[in-house]
């Protein structure tokens, strides 16, 4: 189980990823096509304007059920050992745990 603290912290960086993202794409799009060199040096400095947690990539994967950092798997939305546990008890469906 994480810290409380850091999942409330993940949540209020999402909120603000999401809050910035149309703004900061179209900074990002100016400075990359922008008519004169002096434009484009103005879009980058408003883009270092916006604040840290304003980019993705501040975000990181974390288990639904108990916050979990590490060892994500992307495509169950939850950490190995939630994984796992769930696996074993037959809460996944298609999933079994191989035996040879």
């Amino acid at each position: 189980m994480a810290k409380k603290s850091k999942i409330a912290a993940q949540r209020r960086r999402e909120e603000t990823v999401a809050r910035y993202a149309e703004q900061r794409a179209a900074l990002k799009e100016q400075a990359r096509t922008g008519a004169t060199l002096a434009e484009r040096q103005t879009a980058l400095r408003e883009l270092n304007d916006l604040p840290r947690d304003a980019s993705p990539t501040r975000l990181r994967n974390r288990d639904v059920s108990d916050g979990r950092p590490r060892g994500y798997i992307r495509k169950a939305g939850i950490s190995r050992v939630k994984f796992r546990q769930l696996a074993l008890r037959g809460e996944l469906p298609g999933i079994t745990k191989s035996s040879w």
